[in-house]
């Protein structure tokens, strides 16, 4: 079994309306030292192999197929 992680979040210049209100209330809280926030979105899967290399090229897949919007999607693949 390996274990990923893929993380998708907004390009730059892309809206992201989770993280600005997020902001918003934060300082209406009286956190003011928060500069900016931006959401990401986790998936953590875990694949029914042992190839590292196969497991990358199908998350990639993934990825490309279901989990983003490559015109406003950024993602990264990580194996902790």
């Amino acid at each position: 079994m390996v274990v990923v992680e893929v993380r998708v979040g907004l390009k730059r210049g892309v809206t992201d309306p989770e993280g600005s209100n997020t902001k918003k209330s934060l300082e209406l809280l009286g956190y003011d030292e928060v500069l900016s926030v931006k959401s990401v979105k986790v998936y953590h899967m875990e694949l029914e192999t042992i190839d590292p290399k196969k497991a990358r090229e199908r998350v990639e897949e993934m990825c490309k197929r279901l989990l983003t919007n490559p015109a406003v999607h950024t993602y990264e693949i990580i194996f902790p």
